[in-house]
């Protein structure tokens, strides 16, 4: 496919299913590369409570925030926060629903077009993304988005997810400043 026009968007309800399928129709082994404990996949009606409460929360009140990704205006994909603590910090994850288009270095300007909604939405000082140490696609895109390694670590990176090694990266309110050109 011929990546024209990126661009992202605040999750809306039409996005629930293609989420969910995301999620369900996905192998396995995909899953499992990404550190997913396959016993603790939610059914398809867990997913869409769990969106639909996302959607109807107050922002300062979120435990999840998800950011649609699109190219030619079709969602592609999505990246999220979770564990957000309000005015401190959250954790991102990075998920592109289309093969076709992983590894195309569609990502890194995604994110980038991404940031601002949570640095600002969410009155962000750090935000970190913690990428199985084996997955490649994350691990190459979060430097050349500007965050910076901080270490590797045994830890269950979320409540998907088994206990596994993972990057921790690490994006400052200031790197995120700079990266983006904007004046305080």
């Amino acid at each position: 496919m011929t990546i024209n026009h990126l661009s992202v968007r605040e999750l809306q309800e039409q996005d629930i299913e293609p989420i969910t399928d995301y999620w369900l129709n996905a192998s396995p082994a995909f899953l499992e590369g990404m550190g997913v404990d396959l016993s603790k996949m939610p059914n398809r009606e867990q997913w869409r409570a769990a969106l639909t409460k996302q959607l109807q929360t107050p922002i300062a009140e979120k435990q999840s925030y998800a950011i649609i990704w699109q190219v030619d205006g079709q969602a592609i994909g999505h990246c999220n926060i979770n564990d957000i603590i309000f005015g401190e910090q959250a954790f991102m994850h990075l998920h592109m629903w289309r093969s076709d288009l992983r590894q195309q270095g569609a990502g890194v300007n995604l994110v980038r077009m991404t940031l601002p909604y949570f640095f600002e939405n969410f009155q962000l000082k750090r935000l970190f993304c913690e990428p199985n140490a084996l997955n490649p696609a994350p691990n190459k895109t979060l430097p050349k988005v500007g965050f910076t390694f901080v270490k590797s670590h045994l830890t269950t990176p979320s409540w998907l997810t088994s206990e596994q090694m993972v990057n921790r990266w690490e994006m400052s309110h200031e790197q995120f400043k700079k990266i983006n050109n904007i004046i305080s």
